[in-house]
């Protein structure tokens, strides 16, 4: 989006004007071998571009060296604490790290995986959180939580710079929607790396989700972040639809055509519920077999106050009412049909414009 600096993670451009990329983070242990590469294999087909793995010790890196080899997706590396399970994840092939210097204990071992890092030629993410800010930031009394975030992530990143290394990416995390949304526009316009964005420990998926979409999607609109990661108690799958709902809500990128449907109300006279949601499901599979099919918006209305209209300024649309929906096809009606053909009529309708 906005940051100046381009950086390739296993070939997957973030910022200098890239695409924002839809990232996630494996929930199985990395001994879990088969369960994990299945796992992967579930978030490419979600849409996810990025994965990240945490190593959590020394006897994981042989199965992350098999997970680099095997992936369809570029492998990050997640390491805290112990900088020799970065250098041990650089030497197994990770497209990328991530790590919060904060918690390596001294920079000596930092400038170790700095050094690593820049010989592998692979970027890493500084990664500051509010449970882990630097040492000297987190005494000022003087500062909030927000701009705590920002100065430790600014003073990481000049001691990178000092040490001859830009391939970086930053966050600046917060479980609070306020807080994240601060400290990212401040970051933004004091830094010209990549963002990666995300409200940490949001919470289950339905909550999560709401926080999420307030604070990534204020973020995104003020045209901040490259990258995102919807952090939810939930299947990591759940976390890409979700991020791909928050870019397809600002027309940022797509992978499903845009549904309309209206809310239910007592003027409705069909039962549209079961309708939309067979609507939606039949969208999604026809965009898997038709990638134009994103582009499109199609409206299911309900009624006769809104739905012919919103039904002709949609690509495709029905507009229902007592048992039966008038197909319609850019603004023209094709035919009328019976409620229970209304799906299998419009979904029909668009197969055949490809």
């Amino acid at each position: 989006m906005t940051s100046a600096r381009t950086v390739s993670v296993g070939g997957v451009d973030l910022g200098g004007g890239a695409p924002v990329r839809v990232q996630s983070m494996l929930n199985t242990g990395p001994h879990e071998v088969a369960a994990a590469q299945a796992q992967i294999a579930e978030l490419a087909d979600a849409g996810c571009e990025l994965v990240r793995i945490a190593v959590p010790q020394a006897d994981s890196l042989p199965f992350l060296r098999e997970y680099v080899q095997t992936s369809p997706l570029p492998v990050i590396a997640d390491i805290h604490f112990d900088h020799r399970l970065a250098l041990g994840a650089i030497e197994a092939g990770v497209a990328k790290l991530r790590i919060n210097p904060g918690t390596m204990g001294d920079w000596a071992k930092v400038d170790a995986i700095i050094d690593a890092a820049g010989q592998a030629a692979i970027p890493l993410r500084i990664g500051v959180n509010a449970g882990s800010l630097a040492a000297e930031v987190a005494e000022y009394r003087d500062l909030s939580l927000a701009e705590k975030l920002v100065e430790s992530a600014l003073s990481f990143q000049r001691h990178f710079e000092e040490r001859g290394f830009y391939d970086i990416v930053l966050s600046v995390k917060a479980s609070s929607v306020p807080v994240t949304i601060a400290a990212y526009r401040d970051l933004s316009h004091r830094s010209p790396y990549p963002l990666h964005i995300g409200v940490t420990e949001a919470g289950t998926a339905g909550t999560g989700s709401i926080k999420s979409a307030v604070g990534l999607g204020t973020l995104l609109a003020d045209g901040i972040g490259d990258t995102l990661r919807v952090s939810l108690t939930a299947d990591p799958t759940a976390e890409v639809a979700v991020a791909w709902d928050i870019l397809a809500a600002l027309d940022l990128r797509r992978r499903s055509p845009e549904l309309i449907s209206c809310p239910t109300c007592g003027r409705c006279q069909v039962d549209l519920i079961p309708v939309a949601a067979e609507v939606e499901a039949g969208l999604d599979a026809l965009a898997q077999q038709y990638p134009q099919a994103a582009g499109l918006k199609v409206a299911v209305m309900g009624c006769v106050v809104n739905g012919p209209g919103e039904a002709r300024e949609a690509d495709f649309g029905i507009a229902a009412g007592r048992g039966r929906g008038r197909i319609f096809a850019q603004g023209q009606p094709l035919h009328t049909v019976p409620e229970s053909e209304l799906v299998a009529a419009l979904l029909d309708t668009i197969k055949k414009s490809f």
